[in-house]
């Protein structure tokens, strides 16, 4: 019996092809963005050098970081009876920025967004190398958070003193600078000191504080040499000999030739510190003041809201100049909070107004300094402008502990 079925043939979509090149595609998309992520941008991406006046390769780009509760890093240890630390409605916020090493794609992915910044090699270290540069970073922090302690305390209608810290050097000072901010001729000292060294002995003579360094300097001449023991970082003790020079401004003082830190300590009346963790840099300093002084008086500064903050603060309550500014408005906003405390030195701050106390701060309608509606920027110059502003937000006004006594 002849079988007479007729056979089936089982075909092929003819879309099948194309799911075929849309997987390859994929793939390779999939390959070209893991490449991406392991080429550095350097090899592509540039920045400006303004000392130099060039463009050079950019691996590192300046970003927002984060927004985090200083109120969260106080931290009080046994507290005499008569201190009382009161609950807060509302929280400080230090901002942070970053700049992390940029892949190609990281790079593409950045390159049309106003709050990424490439930076060079020298944009994020300067002339330090990366250890000196952290070291420097975290002696920063530091010296904030102790000037932070002594404002807020002085504020708070406590009596702090500040005790002198040991000799550590912030920058070399230079002689002759060229009109593109590079330095042409440094002090002799360049050759054998770096930022970061702590001086420990002068002649065998241990120092201690800036007035013991003075002291052993009284009487030598330019030109004359002294040994030094020194703490290096990430190195450890080196003897070195330096030659003295004259300071430019003062040709009858003979100087090593460096621009110490602030590493002046504050004997509180009693036992407070902020954990910094390993956040470096002095930027933070007006928002640990803000924080401390909220704390520690009657009363509400925030009138229960967040309220972000950024500048340096000194022992005179002066509030300095931060970077990354456009980073940190950026960061401010991604963490939801809409007021930010800013340096006066950093914006023009248009038609001012007086309060009822000393100090001007700005309109309401001049305040916007990144060109970001939802978060309002108030310039202040010093920690009592800082408190007048809080005021016209709502907050209460700051009430002395001592108040009562000295009335």
């Amino acid at each position: 019996m002849t079988d007479t079925t007729t056979p089936i043939v089982l075909t092929a979509p003819r879309q099948r092809w194309w799911a075929v090149i849309s997987a390859a595609l994929a793939m390779l998309l999939m390959a070209a963005i893991a490449v991406s992520v392991l080429i550095p941008a350097e090899l592509f991406a540039k920045a400006d050098n303004p000392r130099l006046g060039v463009q050079q390769a950019a691996p590192y780009a300046r970003v927002p970081a984060s927004a985090e509760s200083v109120n969260d890093r106080v931290v009080y240890n046994d507290l005499p009876d008569d201190v009382e630390v009161y609950d807060t409605n509302g929280d400080f916020f230090f901002v942070t920025v970053s700049a992390p090493t940029q892949s190609l794609l990281s790079w593409l992915i950045g390159a049309n967004e106003p709050v990424v910044d490439p930076l060079t090699e020298e944009g994020k270290y300067g002339n330090l190398t990366p250890t000196q540069s952290r070291q420097v970073s975290l002696q920063q922090m530091r010296t904030a958070t102790e000037e932070a302690q002594y404002v807020a305390l002085l504020t708070a209608g406590y009596e702090p003193t500040v005790e002198p810290g040991e000799v550590i050097i912030q920058d070399i000072l230079c002689r002759v600078t060229a009109e593109n901010g590079d330095c042409e001729e440094p002090f002799p000292s360049d050759e054998q000191l770096d930022p970061a060294d702590t001086i420990l002995e002068v002649d065998g003579v241990p120092i201690g504080t800036l007035a013991d360094l003075s002291e052993e300097l009284d009487g030598r001449s330019p030109g004359d040499m002294v040994d030094l023991k020194i703490s290096r970082p990430d190195v450890g003790e080196l003897d070195v000999t330096v030659e003295l020079s004259t300071a430019i401004e003062e040709p009858d003082r003979t100087i090593v030739g460096f621009v110490p830190f602030d590493t002046a300590s504050v004997d509180l009346p009693f036992d407070v510190s902020i954990d910094s963790g390993a956040i470096g840099g002095p930027s933070a300093g007006l928002a640990f003041t803000l924080a401390l002084i909220d704390e520690l008086t009657e009363g509400d500064l925030t009138g229960g809201r967040d309220i972000a903050v950024t500048g340096t603060i000194d022992l005179e309550g002066n509030v300095g100049a931060i970077g990354g500014l456009e980073q940190k408005v950026s960061a401010v906003k991604q963490h939801g909070v809409d007021v930010f405390l800013i340096p006066a030195s950093q914006f023009e701050l248009g038609e001012p107004f007086e309060g009822e106390e000393p100090g001007e701060i700005c309109r309401w309608e001049c305040l916007n300094a990144a060109g970001d509606d939802d978060v309002v920027l108030i310039p202040v110059a010093n920690v009592n402008e800082a408190l007048i502003a809080l005021r016209f937000l709502g907050g209460d006004p700051v009430v002395p502990v001592n108040a009562d006594d000295a009335a």
